[in-house]
């Protein structure tokens, strides 16, 4: 709320009405030894205005950085129109619709979502969202060992797909007994090494994963891959950049049957970038698997009057069934981000994200031009890509990396804690809201940290 407006005397009254000697008396099941006392640092209380002023004050001194840090997290232009809606109370607040009487806006948002993501993706159907990328890429691959024949336990991810979401994920999977088997990627292209996805296809395994774009940026070749896996008797989970799907063929048209899952993160669709989150995770699948999304789905019908409406239809999550019939433990979902992600697909329209993405891919493609003319800075990749693009630095990239911050800019994200193979590498990233200016000053600037 945005004040507390409780005076010393509502405070007394309440804790004389409910006999309570003070507010820490309300807390005395907390043990002792796990309060931490007086807050000594804190200063003496401000007014409204003079805490106003501090606030002011302190984001001045915090400045604004040119952002080029994309890794999964993207710098996009938000219409304003898309959190003015989402603030309304009506979404801002509102919590599972289990009410589809009381309900029917929220659900009508929520089903709009899923018809956008299914459009997207190219899939049948897709659920009501999940909590971000990587949980999303965790709930992808136990719904396709769920599906898989004989029980198989084992599945493919790629190395070159974001290394939070394999954490993840791995964390998912291992409390269900179920092998992760990590594929290389060709030092040449950052592709899936083919050769090497050969040997590991040699056993059998319940599904393959393929980014698109991977963390690097590179684009697969998901049509073979597709195929192949296909031909081992595998599902395919495309993990993609819902931006990047503008232009480029979507999951569900890939190879001959398409992959069968779709599954990765929306916070570039209208989501800010703000202190690490919030994000927001999608999924999409084929009808046959629509019984193992785990989540639920949103249904349109008619009421006895021929009026449209909507409920909730498959709620598979253990609240309304049996646990053991459950297909996941999710509680809920990120309901307010997908208000956002709908609003800002409305609003962009399909045009609107196809020149999101071009635009995003020229700026990409300048940055990397313009960086690659900075002597000893080269492509770490020979292969297409989108929205970034990994970069190969003459020196150690944390040093450069706190130049840039000096002069506030955020340069990229070091690769070398992730992928110690690649080196001095550093991954850019420049979307829609970059200027020819900004990639100008990047690249002098990058130029001038080099040389210390």
């Amino acid at each position: 709320m945005p004040f507390i407006p409780h005076t010393e005397q509502d405070v007394a009254e309440m804790l004389a009405a409910i006999g309570a000697s003070s507010v820490d008396a309300l807390f005395d099941e907390i043990p002792p030894q796990l309060v931490s006392g007086e807050l000594r640092q804190v200063p003496p209380a401000l007014t409204e205005m003079e805490i106003t002023r501090l606030m002011q004050d302190r984001a001045e001194q915090d400045g604004r950085y040119l952002s080029f840090l994309g890794a999964g997290a993207y710098e996009h232009h938000i219409p304003a129109a898309v959190w003015q809606l989402v603030g309304r109370g009506e979404f801002y607040t509102a919590y599972t619709p289990y009410q589809a009487e009381a309900s029917q806006g929220t659900l009508q948002l929520l089903y709009e979502w899923q018809t956008m993501m299914a459009s997207l993706t190219g899939m049948d159907v897709s659920n009501a969202s999940l909590y971000d990328g990587g949980s999303s890429l965790g709930e992808a691959l136990l719904m396709a060992v769920r599906a898989s024949k004989g029980n198989c336990r084992r599945v493919l991810v790629p190395r070159n797909l974001h290394p939070y979401y394999r954490a993840a994920a791995a964390v998912v999977l291992r409390q269900q007994q179920i092998e992760m088997v990590e594929v290389p990627y060709l030092a040449a292209t950052g592709r899936i090494d083919r050769a090497a996805l050969e040997r590991l296809g040699a056993e059998p395994f319940a599904a393959l994963v393929i980014g698109q774009p991977n963390f690097f940026g590179v684009l697969e070749e998901p049509d073979a891959l597709t195929d192949w896996a296909h031909g081992k008797g595998a599902l395919v989970i495309g993990v993609c950049n819902p931006t990047a799907l503008a232009l480029l063929n979507p999951p569900g048209a890939w190879g001959q049957a398409g992959a069968d899952i779709a599954a990765g993160e929306a916070q570039p669709l209208g989501i800010p970038l703000s202190g690490g989150g919030p994000y927001l995770g999608y999924m999409a699948c084929k009808q046959a698997l629509v019984r193992q999304m785990p989540g639920r789905i949103i249904g349109r019908t008619v009421d006895l009057d021929g009026k449209p409406g909507f409920a909730l239809t498959l709620q598979a999550r253990e609240q309304h069934i049996r646990r053991s019939k459950a297909t996941s433990n999710i509680c809920t979902n990120q309901g307010l981000m997908v208000t956002a992600a709908t609003i800002y697909l409305a609003l962009t329209g399909p045009q609107g994200l196809e020149r999101v993405a071009a635009q995003c891919h020229a700026n990409m493609r300048r940055l990397a031009q313009l960086a690659g003319a900075i002597p000893g800075v080269t492509p770490l990749f020979a292969a297409p890509g989108f929205h970034e693009v990994a970069l190969r630095l003459p020196q150690p990239v944390e040093p450069v990396l706190a130049r840039l911050r000096r002069q506030r800019v955020l340069g990229g994200f070091d690769l070398g804690a992730a992928y110690p193979e690649l080196g001095n590498a550093l991954l850019v990233c420049a979307t829609e809201t970059k200027t020819e200016d900004d990639l100008q000053r990047f690249a002098q600037l990058l130029d001038a940290a080099l040389k210390g």
